[in-house]
């Protein structure tokens, strides 16, 4: 499972950096990396487009995971570069540039979209495998997420638009609800759809500010 992320249009990326005469970038070895959207080669490709704009970039680097606590380390490795820039631009997920925040008081701005957590299906082909709900129900939909695969996020069965499997929001699109009851069938729990489920907890959605867990010792 890998951060999916696409790179903001250089138009809103410069305007986040509208005030900074001189950046320091930070890209990622990992997810980034591996979709092209923040690995040495984008890290380079924007420093020379920052450069031809008329700015000033003080250093690079591409942490081998930036989302961990070895970026705080890096940073501190280039505290000199950092120290000589305006802001920091980070080529990394959302948590990556989190991370960066935890380590500098310089304004730092992302230069990629987090899209979703996924998984690769083919070569260079991702799709959405999670969306930290907070309520995980795979125990009971045999491992495939309604929330995520179903084009109508339904939690109950399915609707009554399919069509040979497909959903009628696009034919493209498998009913989610039709591969959760055929792979119950062949695992031999397809009673397990009689079952009352009860009322979803909303409580643990992404609404209502940041969510939190404390583990006992």
């Amino acid at each position: 499972m890998i951060s999916i992320t696409e790179q903001k249009p250089i138009e809103e990326t410069m305007k986040y950096l509208d005030k900074c005469e001189a950046v320091y970038i930070i890209g990622c070895g990992t997810c980034t990396t591996m979709l092209h959207t923040g690995g040495k080669t984008e890290v380079l490709a924007m420093k020379d487009t920052l450069e031809a704009a008329g700015k000033k970039v003080t250093g690079w680097m591409v942490v081998p995971t930036t989302c961990d606590e070895l970026t705080k380390d890096a940073m501190a490795e280039q505290a000199e570069e950092l120290k000589t820039a305006n802001c920091v631009l980070v080529m990394s997920c959302a948590f990556g540039v989190h991370m960066v925040n935890l380590h500098t008081d310089k304004p730092v701005y992302p230069a990629v979209n987090t899209l979703f957590i996924g998984q690769e299906e083919s070569p260079g082909q991702f799709i959405e495998a999670c969306m930290q709900c907070g309520s995980c129900v795979l125990g009971r939909t045999a491992g495939i997420c309604p929330l995520v695969r179903c084009a109508k996020g339904l939690f109950n069965g399915p609707c009554g638009g399919s069509v040979d499997g497909k959903c009628e929001v696009s034919p493209d699109i498998p009913c989610a609800w039709q591969q959760i009851v055929d792979r119950l069938a062949e695992q031999g729990r397809l009673n397990e759809m009689e079952e009352i489920e009860p009322p979803r907890d909303w409580g643990t959605s992404q609404s209502g500010g940041p969510r939190r867990l404390k583990v006992e010792d």
